[in-house]
C-alpha cells in the first residue's frame, strides 16, 4: 500500500480512537488485523468490517454518511460480523462529527486529506437516476403496500401487524365513524383508505402527483369493489376541492419544502370541516439544525426535508387548531425498516435482473441508514392529531 492510503487508513482509525467509546469496531483490511475504538472490548462480539478497497478511507474522510454509502454501493467494504446497521447505529450514536469539530488537529488531519482527494478530482456530482417501478416496492412493502412507519405494539410483530396496527391506530385516532368523509393527502398506494372504508364504514377521497400511485390505487379500490366509496384523484393537494370530516396526511410533508409548510397546512386547515379532525404523520427531527443526510438527498430522497415539532405546531396554531395529541413514534420506524431489509433480502430475487448489483447495496444501505436513525440519530416520527373545535368531547386516554 502506498503512503497515501496508509495514511488516510491512519487517520480513520485514529479518528475511531478518539470517537467512539462504547465499542469496538475490527477492520480486516488486506489481512491486517486492526481494531479501532473501544480496543477493550475487541473480543465481545462487535462490529468487523473487511475492507476490500483502500480507497474506502479516503471516501469516508472526505464525505462522510455520502463517501461511506457509495464505498457500500461500489463493493469498498462489507460487515463480516454483525450487521451493516449495527455499524452505522455505533457510528451514529457517537456523534463522530460533533467530537471531531473539538479536536483541531484531528480536523486538520481530515482537512488534509479531503484537499488530497480534491486535487485529485473529488467525489462525484451527478445522482444516479433509476426508474423504479412498482415491483421493487411490492418487494420489501406488506400486502397493505404501506410505505411509512408501522406501530410496533409488541416487537416480536411481523411486517404485516406493524401496518395493520398503524393504520388502524390512525383510523381510532381519528374517530372515523360511518358516513363520514376522509380526504388522505399524499394517499400512496391507497393502503389507508381501503383500510378505514372496509372496517369505520367512511367514503374517502385520495391525492396523490405520483402517477405510479394514482394507477396502483385506483386499481386496488376497483379489485376491491369500491369505486363508488373511494375516489383516487392524480392531483397536487393544493387543487383539492370541497370539504371533509378528517384530514390525514401520512407520510407527505417530509416531501413539502419548508418553505411551502404554511402552504401545505393551510390547505389542510381550508379542507377540514368546522368539526372535523385532523392528523399529520411524518419523519421529523428533534433538534433546531438539520444537516440534510447527503446520502440520502443523493440517492434516495432528493429535497426531502425533516420539520421540527415547533414547526409543525407554529402553522397550526397560526390558523386556531388546537392540537390534540402528539406522539414520537421513532423507535417503531427501526422496527419497520429491519422488517423491510428482511422482505427485501428474501424477494430480490423476484426482481429478475432488473436491478444491478449496486442498485440492490445502495438500496440495503439506505435501509440500514433508517435502522441506525431510529436508534441513535436526531430523528422523529411525529403523529400530530389536531381538530377545530375547542369544544370536542376529547377522550380521557390516548389511543
Amino acid at each position: 500500500m502506498s503512503a497515501e492510503p496508509r495514511a488516510a487508513e491512519r487517520t480513520f482509525v485514529d479518528v475511531l480512537d478518539r470517537c467512539v467509546s462504547d465499542a469496538a469496531i475490527e477492520l480486516d483490511v488486506s489481512g491486517r488485523r486492526i481494531v479501532a475504538g473501544r480496543r477493550d472490548l475487541a473480543d465481545s462480539g462487535h462490529v468487523a468490517v473487511g475492507v476490500r478497497d483502500a480507497r474506502f478511507f479516503d471516501r469516508v474522510l472526505c464525505y462522510g454518511n455520502l463517501g461511506m454509502g457509495e464505498s457500500y454501493m461500489d463493493g469498498d467494504f462489507d460487515v463480516e460480523r454483525g450487521e451493516l446497521h449495527d455499524l452505522l447505529t455505533v457510528l451514529l450514536r457517537n456523534r463522530l462529527p460533533e467530537k471531531l469539530r473539538r479536536d483541531p488537529r484531528m480536523v486538520a488531519r481530515v482537512a488534509a486529506t479531503r484537499l488530497r482527494n480534491a486535487l485529485r478530482g473529488g467525489a462525484r456530482s451527478v445522482r444516479a437516476h433509476y426508474d423504479i417501478g412498482d415491483d421493487l416496492f411490492e418487494c420489501f412493502l406488506d400486502s397493505t403496500l404501506t410505505y411509512s412507519c408501522g406501530y410496533a405494539a409488541q416487537p416480536h410483530h411481523d411486517l404485516e401487524q406493524l401496518q395493520r396496527d398503524k393504520l388502524d391506530r390512525i383510523c381510532r385516532k381519528l374517530r372515523l365513524q360511518p358516513g363520514q368523509e376522509l380526504l388522505d393527502i399524499g394517499c400512496g398506494y391507497g393502503g389507508l383508505l381501503l383500510h378505514a372504508v372496509e372496517h369505520y364504514g367512511v367514503r374517502g377521497v385520495g391525492a396523490t402527483i405520483s402517477r405510479r400511485h394514482f394507477e396502483k390505487a385506483t386499481e386496488r379500490v376497483a379489485e376491491r369493489g369500491l369505486g363508488d366509496r373511494i375516489a383516487i384523484h392524480f392531483a397536487d393537494y393544493r387543487d383539492v376541492g370541497g370539504t371533509f370530516d378528517r384530514v390525514v396526511s401520512v407520510g407527505m410533508m417530509e416531501h413539502v419544502p419548508y418553505t411551502q409548510y404554511s402552504r401545505f397546512v393551510g390547505a389542510i386547515d381550508r379542507l377540514l370541516a368546522p368539526h372535523g379532525i385532523g392528523l399529520i404523520h411524518t419523519i421529523g427531527r428533534t433538534r433546531d439544525m438539520h444537516d440534510h443526510d447527503p446520502f440520502i438527498q443523493r440517492y434516495i430522497f432528493p429535497h426531502s426535508d425533516s420539520p421540527r415539532l415547533s414547526e409543525i405546531a407554529e402553522q397550526l396554531e397560526r390558523r386556531g387548531m388546537a392540537i390534540l395529541d402528539v406522539e414520537n413514534m421513532v423507535r417503531h420506524y427501526g422496527f419497520t425498516v429491519l422488517g423491510w431489509l428482511q422482505r427485501y433480502r428474501a424477494n430480490r430475487a423476484r426482481l429478475n435482473g432488473r436491478y444491478d448489483a449496486r442498485f440492490h447495496r445502495m438500496w440495503e444501505y439506505y435501509f440500514a441508514c433508517g435502522i441506525a436513525a431510529s436508534r441513535a440519530g436526531h430523528s422523529a416520527l411525529w403523529q400530530v392529531l389536531f381538530t377545530k373545535d375547542h369544544t370536542a368531547d376529547i377522550p380521557l386516554q390516548r389511543v
